[in-house]
């Protein structure tokens, strides 16, 4: 009989905004006991909102093998990176910058056990130049979860240059474990995932700024044509718009002049048009 993957007891997710709570819950929901870390104590009361709202839309759809007050009794925030001390893996999920991730990185791993797992949520940053700033590199991968957590059935496994073999087949196991699908891919800038998704998102917004056509129009051709799901430029809206910048701009100067951010994108993450959180990007959210 084939043993069925299991995810670690205790799991900590560094950073408790959309994507972390989204994690999160991801962990919960299988079983595990999750702690998410926060700066503040505000912030840390933001993340308990967020996984307790998901955790309340699982129940609802009837997802749960248990209450949603059980699941949530294994739930727990804190602004102490000790807290992380019991756990078998921590995935950070912090904004996407290098520097702000290595010393987020550096902090949990000074709290974790010589045999607990370390992973980034990054999106486009290079896997090994931040697992050559740890003390234990075989023991860091990339876990790129896609928004919406609880929605997405991908995530995307990057493996660092001196990441366990270990470690590798045990980031897939968990994914399976979450009900989820893993692509594996060694480490590159952007990945496979953002790698494609920025081109193909860079040049909708290119044809936005020449008039080729309305961002409606746009996004209708990849859907109805290429039957994505959403198309490059509402799914820019729900990343953020300045997300999308960062990863663009990072792109742009490991890879070259085709993923040069376009002027529209950079006009609006200057007006504050991100997006969904803000209420408007390449489309109106507020209504």
């Amino acid at each position: 009989m084939t043993a069925v993957p299991s995810i670690p007891h205790v799991v900590g997710v560094l950073g408790g905004g959309r994507m972390g709570a989204g994690i999160a819950h991801a962990f919960l929901i299988k079983g595990a006991t999750v702690i998410v870390v926060e700066r503040d104590h505000e912030a840390a009361a933001g993340a308990h909102g967020r996984v307790a709202e998901a955790v309340a839309k699982s129940a609802a759809r009837g997802t749960l093998s248990e209450s949603a007050e059980e699941a949530m009794s294994r739930f727990s925030t804190s602004t102490d990176y000790e807290s992380f001390v019991h756990c078998g893996l921590v995935v950070e999920a912090v904004p996407e910058d290098f520097d702000l991730k290595v010393t987020a990185l550096k902090a949990v791993e000074d709290h974790l056990s010589g045999d607990a797992f370390l992973a980034s949520n990054t999106s486009s940053l290079s896997v090994t130049g931040l697992a050559n700033e740890l003390r234990r590199p075989a023991n860091f991968v990339g876990l790129h979860f896609f928004n919406p957590v609880p929605a997405s059935a991908l995530i995307e496994v990057v493996l660092a240059k001196e990441t366990s073999p270990e470690l590798a087949q045990a980031a897939k196991n968990w994914t399976e474990a979450l009900g989820k699908t893993a692509v594996v891919v060694n480490d590159a800038p952007g990945f496979a995932s953002s790698r494609l998704g920025v081109a193909i998102a860079l040049e909708a917004m290119r044809m936005v700024e020449e008039g080729v056509a309305s961002a409606e129009d746009i996004d209708a051709a990849m859907v109805l044509g290429y039957k994505h799901p959403t198309g490059p430029l509402k799914t820019t809206d729900i990343v953020g718009l300045d997300v999308r910048l960062g990863i663009a701009e990072y792109l742009h100067s490991t890879l070259g002049d085709r993923f040069a951010p376009p002027q529209i994108l950079r006009d609006k993450v200057e007006r504050g048009e991100l997006g969904r959180k803000s209420g408007k990007g390449f489309f109106d959210w507020n209504d």
